[in-house]
């Protein structure tokens, strides 16, 4: 426990101010973004929103996996989700090597070897962003009439860029 210390006594502090315990699980702006990981990103407040409003999906260089569709079903069916935001990030680690460079970059550094599983590195955000985008359009499982946009977040200037 003493390696989780700081998160214990930062939850007491949050805990003492929290209010949304009136909250459902609905998303209730109807958004759900799927986004990376990198601590970098706010995805609520980069579009103007407060806890409750969207689901948020993150994950290495905010791909689509099969894990993001599962969600997604979930989340248009049962959860108030009828628009999603795919939204990659301006310098992302997941664009700045191939598959074959990250493997050895982490054989390197902790002397594991990933080459088992799929990285999903990008060379180009555009393309995998649109790939992505099609990914979740044509999906069978979703909800019908789905709107999905991409767009690419720029963590210097806090702007996104429209892509489809």
């Amino acid at each position: 426990m003493e390696n989780f210390a700081d998160l214990i006594s930062a939850n007491k502090e949050y805990a003492a101010k929290f209010k949304s315990q009136g909250l459902t699980g609905q998303a209730l702006k109807g958004l759900a973004i799927v986004t990376c990981m990198d601590s970098r990103i706010d995805p609520l407040h980069i579009v103007g929103m407060e806890a409750g409003d969207a689901k948020i999906l993150r994950n290495a260089g905010a791909r689509v996996t099969d894990d993001v569709l599962r969600t997604l079903v979930l989340a248009t069916h049962l959860l108030g989700v009828n628009r999603v935001l795919v939204m990659p990030h301006t310098d992302c680690r997941m664009a700045s090597a191939d598959e074959a460079e990250m493997h050895a970059a982490i054989m390197e550094k902790s002397g594991v070897d990933t080459r088992g599983i799929e990285i999903r590195t990008v060379k180009d955000q555009k393309i995998a962003l649109l790939k992505d985008i099609q990914r979740i359009e044509s999906y069978p499982l979703l909800n019908k009439g789905i709107k999905v946009m991409g767009a690419i977040f720029d963590v210097t200037t806090g702007e996104i860029t429209p892509i489809n």
